[in-house]
């Protein structure tokens, strides 16, 4: 598919059948991306409480080097994406170099500093004397293989906002199945343990970047060259200030792991453990509405570069009613469920179960508000929005979470850990509704 096919495919589609096309790989690309990190915890689990808390308090810098990995890809693909919509191919390629290097310089920065403080890093995320030496094993590894997790993250958003969500989705599917596979393999089969799990996420992540260059290659997509790397100053203010907001919910996720093992320390590995369940469960339950969203960002930057704001409007009401349905029915489902899906993780341990359950189903009741909350943070992300969006990007972890972590453990116990973040989901559904609606509100006439 050339430029100007692609043109008028993201400009003419219909939108609702345009999003659905987009978003059913980015959706098999989340589900898979997020199972894989289950598989780590669901593996792990089957060593000791100890090993899976670790895997919990390493999920923080994990966090981080998405982080990063969204700021560089998310704030490369918003500006290339526009670019391509206004017909500026040179300038969107030379967005691509520069976003992929920048990312791979810094995934490597990360890994060296890392690794020389391993230790005390692993003891500020929250471990306890007999999580520490599971999580350092565990984190030494994860941390090698920072660059290959940037980059590639850089990469699939890349592809995806060039509309080619399909190549972005072999490539990190592809990865998450080795992953999948190599955990049993690596942490049984060679008696590697705790080891064997970052081992197998790493090398899944090498391979991801290799099947994610390959895609830059092909129907017409921006390749990837050492010519084209431009770091100017205007081009990396652009990029960091539309990647901001991915930075700031990736980031302040991070932040938010760490605040939760600390406050959830008081009460022991099992916990500790329970939260990492219930996080990574969240995570893999909420990853079919990212990856809906996802399907309507490329629709959403695309078209309001070419100035077809009636196309934001509609892609956005269409997304957030069938998103609502989604979270009411898969909240309920897993609510009446909740023992039985944490013991899928720690069945041996009934304190983790009851710990678990408890927090699970708390969650599963503010899940329709994600509806609203992630479909309006991307669209503000995607419309160039960048402070109205990092705002909103920050509070559900980081605005609203943050607080109410310091408070409600001293007023309530263990039962204020479980209830913090259901509390900031409700807060920043409040924010968004209003952030969103102003927004629409404000949309100019199509061509102006």
């Amino acid at each position: 598919m050339g430029a100007s096919e692609k043109y008028i495919r993201m400009t003419q589609t219909p939108v609702r059948r345009l999003i659905c096309e987009l978003a059913i790989p980015t959706i098999l690309t989340m589900l898979v991306t997020s199972f894989y990190n289950m598989a780590d915890t669901f593996f792990v689990g089957k060593i000791n409480t100890s090993a899976t808390a670790a895997v919990g308090v390493v999920f923080a810098v994990m966090s981080l080097i998405q982080a990063a990995g969204f700021l560089f890809g998310q704030g490369s693909s918003i500006y290339l994406s526009r670019k391509l919509g206004e017909q500026n191919r040179q300038a969107a390629s030379e967005m691509a170099a520069t976003g992929f290097f920048v990312s791979l310089m810094a995934g490597v920065l990360m890994a060296v500093i890392g690794i020389r403080l391993v230790e005390p890093l692993a003891r500020m995320l929250g471990a306890t004397p007999t999580i520490l030496p599971y999580a350092v094993d565990y984190l030494r590894i994860i941390l090698f293989g920072a660059p290959f997790m940037m980059t590639s993250l850089c990469l699939n958003n890349q592809l995806r906002f060039q509309g080619s969500a399909v190549y972005g989705m072999i490539g990190m599917v592809s990865g998450s199945v080795l992953n999948i596979v190599l955990d049993p393999v690596l942490i049984f089969g060679f008696d590697m343990g705790i080891r064997g799990a970052a081992a197998a996420t790493v090398f899944s992540q090498f391979v991801s970047l290799l099947l994610l260059l390959f895609g830059t290659t092909r129907s017409g997509n921006l390749r990837i060259r050492p010519s084209s790397f431009r770091p100017s100053v205007s081009l990396l203010l652009s990029m960091m200030k539309n990647g901001l907001p991915s930075l700031a919910r990736q980031g302040i996720a991070s932040i938010a792991t760490i605040a939760l093992n600390v406050a959830a320390n008081p009460y022991g590995d099992a916990a500790i453990a329970a939260m990492s369940v219930v996080s990574r469960l969240m995570m893999f339950l909420c990853s079919a509405l990212i990856g809906f969203g996802q399907g309507f960002q490329p629709v959403c930057s695309f078209n309001y570069g070419a100035k077809i704001y009636s196309r934001v409007r509609e892609g956005f009401r269409f997304c957030v009613r069938t998103a609502l349905v989604f979270t009411v029915i898969v909240g309920a489902a897993v609510f009446l469920g909740a023992e039985q899906v944490v013991a899928l993780f720690r069945a041996d341990d009934p304190e983790v179960i009851r710990i678990g359950a408890l927090a699970l189903r708390l969650e599963c009741v503010m899940m329709p508000t994600f509806s609203w909350n992630v479909l309006g943070n991307m669209m503000l992300q995607s419309s160039g929005l960048s402070f109205r969006a990092t705002v909103l990007a920050s509070a559900r972890q980081g605005l609203c979470f943050l607080p109410l972590i310091l408070i409600l453990p001293a007023w309530l116990g263990l039962l204020g850990v479980q209830l913090a973040q259901p509390c900031a989901n409700l807060l920043t559904f409040l924010l968004s509704v209003v952030m969103t609606m102003d927004m629409l509100r404000r949309l100019p006439p199509d061509g102006t």
